[in-house]
């Protein structure tokens, strides 16, 4: 029965995604933790990079709740790499910002995103690639409650590139 056990696992293809994504993240945290960040932080970093943005925003678009998010932004600041800004009696109405040590970060942290990404996707060819992108979609939109995540339309145009 173990034996059964132990080949089931081995086809399994939630466990083999679950391995490859734990991989994933202790090498993106390897590589984060040499840039001073801890994983997630990479996240608000890089939304932040375009705009200034609030934290309800913020936690909107990272899907998060706000506390998650003003303990982030927290840690950033006392990293030097986001200011807030503004706010009046609504704490939430703070405008998040990067600094220009974020903005440098955040430039730094697609150079660590393309490494990991290498590293990941060494053995396939483009091909694979591509395939591996639309089937991880697809089965992850058979997880989602909703059916179909509202990022759909920026991955039918990634496809397309």
């Amino acid at each position: 029965k173990g034996r059964l056990m132990t080949k089931s696992l081995e086809k399994s293809v939630g466990r083999a995604l679950l391995v490859t994504a734990r991989l994933h993240r202790a090498r993106m945290g390897e590589r984060l933790n040499a840039l001073g960040l801890f994983p997630g932080q990479e996240q608000a970093l890089k939304s932040l990079q375009s705009a200034p943005m609030t934290m309800g925003e913020l936690a909107t678009l990272l899907r998060v709740k706000p506390p998650t998010v003003s303990k982030t932004i927290g840690r950033l600041s006392l990293q030097g790499l986001v200011t807030r800004e503004g706010g009046g009696r609504d704490g939430r109405l703070v405008q998040v910002a990067l600094t220009e040590n974020g903005q440098k970060t955040a430039v730094a942290l697609d150079a660590v995103w393309n490494q990991v990404e290498d590293e990941l996707l060494e053995k396939l060819d483009a091909k694979e690639r591509k395939q591996l992108r639309k089937l991880l979609r697809k089965a992850s939109k058979g997880l989602s409650k909703a059916g179909a995540d509202a990022d759909e339309a920026d991955d039918e145009a990634e496809d397309a590139a």
